[in-house]
């Protein structure tokens, strides 16, 4: 038995250590948001948030990840209003739609850091993000409009910080 904070909230699941995170959050917590893609940690279809930080979780072990904030697709926003998933629609960047949560995700991750990336720090950063559809240019407009709704939301809040 292990017990997983995921999206705020505790799940205990039976598992063993070694289980990869990705079926434990798709087959026992019913959170199909998470893709699996190629099971290898190559195509980013599966991309969750430990602690902030996007990984793959067909190749994370839950045992690696006890007493740590995870976070999937489902728990970026209690209503779907994150500035991406906002900016995905705007931008139409979905063709089939397998990879989107997990190109999110990743992107998610880069605006939590960086609120003004340059078009190069965004390709780099999505680089292993893989879209059999090939919409990476509709994917970089998307995030660069995310960006400019988080820097002005940043600055509405008096945040002001890049990050």
């Amino acid at each position: 038995m292990a017990t997983l904070t995921i999206n705020g909230h505790a799940h205990t699941v039976e598992a063993t250590n070694d289980t990869p995170l990705l079926w434990v959050i798709r087959e026992q917590l019913q959170m199909t948001g998470t893709k699996f893609g190629c099971g290898a940690g190559l195509c980013g279809a599966c991309t969750v948030h430990v602690d902030g930080v996007a990984v793959r979780s067909c190749q994370t072990q839950i045992g690696d990840v006890g007493g740590k904030k995870i976070t999937t697709i489902e728990g970026l926003s209690a209503n779907s209003d994150h500035p991406l998933q906002r900016a995905w629609v705007a931008e139409q960047v979905p063709q089939c739609g397998y990879c989107q949560s997990g190109q999110i995700m990743q992107a998610a991750s880069l605006l939590s850091v960086n609120a003004n990336p340059s078009r190069e720090e965004i390709v780099a950063h999505m680089d292993g993000n893989l879209c059999r559809c090939m919409t990476y240019p509709r994917i970089v407009r998307a995030i660069e409009r995310a960006a400019t709704d988080v820097r002005a939301s940043n600055e509405a809040h008096g945040a002001g910080r890049k990050a």
